[in-house]
């Protein structure tokens, strides 16, 4: 191993709002917040999500070419039905496409990513 996850970053018009809402999605505290850059999550051995502002962000758009995903989560849950209500509940937005074990949503800014199940 040559290191240790630490950040995975995500860039996004507002930042509060964005932790916000992968806080309740993931049940991880916001840890530090300066505005511009949001932090969740980072206990003890754990990673962190951080929401960095990029004012003129060209959101993705799965599954345009034109306007690539960059990157996206995967999320293990044990109820998708209750998961996929309280996602959609909190601003996320389903999008096509789906398989055996996943489903695929947008986030309020448009990062795509996915509930899996049964993994």
């Amino acid at each position: 191993m040559i290191g240790k996850l630490r950040t995975v970053v995500l860039d996004c018009p507002e930042p509060r709002a964005l932790a916000d809402f992968y806080s309740e999605l993931l049940g991880l505290p916001v840890t530090s917040d300066d505005g511009g850059w949001v932090v969740i999550g980072g206990g003890e051995g754990e990673a962190r999500l951080a929401f960095q502002q990029a004012p003129g962000l060209r959101e993705p758009r799965w599954p345009d070419p034109e306007r690539p995903q960059q990157l996206h989560l995967d999320v293990l849950v044990d109820d998708v039905e209750a998961a996929e209500a309280k996602v959609l509940a909190l601003g996320a937005k389903r999008l096509p496409g789906e398989g055996d074990g996943f489903r695929v949503y947008a986030d309020p800014v448009g990062h795509p990513f996915c509930l899996l199940w049964g993994v």
